[in-house]
C-alpha cells in the first residue's frame, strides 16, 4: 500500500520568487498529497503572491519560530508521512525525495537529511565560523544523545504519522533547536532513524546568526537530552524535573 505524503515549508521573511519556484519544483518532483507553507509575520502582499502555488498557506501575524511553524503544519496534515524542508531551497527536490523515501517505503520511522554525511555533496560551503560551530555541535550531540548522526540540524526531515503522534507531546523548542529535540525524542523512543546524504547548497539571506544562536543551541541540546532521559525512565532526570516547572509543549500552546 502506498503512503500519502505531506510537505511543510516553514518560511520567515522569504525570497518570494525563490520560495515559489522551490515549492513548484517540489510538487513536480514528489507529487505530494499536500504542501503547506507556514508563513511567519509576512510582509504585506506575500501571502497573496503565493496563492497560485499548489499549496495551502498558513499565516501567523507574528514570528512563531521554525519549530512552532513546522509543528502547526504537521498538526494540520492528515497524511501518512509528514515532512519538512527549509524555504530557501538548500535541499534540492531530488535530495528531498531521497530523504522521504525510507519513511514512505517503511524502512524508517524518521529520516534526517545530512549535509555532513561522507556521501553528501556540498556545492557551496558555509563560512568558517558556521562550519566550526556546526562541527562542534555535532560532536557534542553525538556524545549526549542516543542518535549517532553526522548532522542533526539539516532542514529536511520526514516522520510517519504514527511517529508524530508519539513525539508531538515531547516537543518544546519553538525555534531552530526543534530539529535536535525531534531527533533526541525519536531516539529515546527507539525509532528507526535513517540518515540520508543529500546535495546541499548554502543559500544567501539566512535568518540564522550562528554566533548569537550557538549558546542557545547548546542549552537546547542539554534540554533535549534531559527530556530524552526522562523518557528512558532515568531516576536522576526525573528528580531534576521534579524541581522545575515544565513549559507547555508546542502542541498545547495557543
Amino acid at each position: 500500500m502506498s503512503r500519502s505524503l505531506g510537505v511543510v515549508v516553514p518560511a520567515y521573511s522569504p525570497d518570494v520568487e525563490r520560495l515559489a519556484a522551490y515549492v513548484s519544483a517540489l510538487d513536480d518532483r514528489l507529487a505530494p498529497d499536500a504542501i503547506r507553507i507556514e508563513l511567519d509575520a509576512p510582509a504585506e502582499g506575500v501571502p497573496g503572491a503565493l496563492d497560485a502555488l499548489p499549496a495551502t498557506v498558513g499565516v501567523s501575524p507574528y514570528r512563531r519560530g521554525k519549530g512552532a511553524a513546522i509543528t502547526a503544519g504537521f498538526e494540520a496534515l492528515d497524511t501518512d508521512v509528514r515532512s519538512f524542508t527549509d524555504a530557501d531551497g538548500s535541499t534540492p527536490p531530488d535530495s528531498f525525495a531521497a530523504v522521504v523515501e525510507p519513511v514512505l517505503d517503511g524502512r524508517a520511522d524518521l529520516a534526517a537529511g545530512s549535509r555532513r554525511h561522507p556521501r553528501a555533496t556540498v556545492e557551496s560551503h558555509q563560512t568558517v565560523a558556521r562550519r566550526w560551530l556546526g562541527e562542534a555541535f555535532v560532536q557534542l550531540a553525538r556524545t549526549l544523545l542516543d542518535a549517532d548522526l553526522h548532522d542533526y540540524q539539516c532542514g529536511a526531515k520526514a516522520i510517519t504519522a504514527e511517529g508524530w503522534e508519539q513525539v508531538r507531546e515531547h516537543l518544546y523548542e519553538a525555534g531552530f533547536a526543534w530539529d535536535i529535540e525531534l531527533v533526541a525524542i525519536a531516539a529515546a523512543l527507539d525509532f528507526r532513524i535513517a540518515e540520508v546524504p543529500i546535495t546541499w547548497e548554502d543559500q544567501p539571506g539566512s535568518t540564522v546568526d550562528p554566533v548569537r544562536t550557538s549558546l542557545r543551541m547548546g542549552r537546547a541540546l542539554f534540554a533535549a537530552r534531559h527530556r530524552a532521559k526522562r523518557i528512558r525512565d532515568s531516576r536522576l532526570h526525573a528528580a531534576i524535573a521534579a524541581t522545575r516547572d515544565e513549559p507547555e509543549a508546542l502542541v498545547d500552546r495557543k
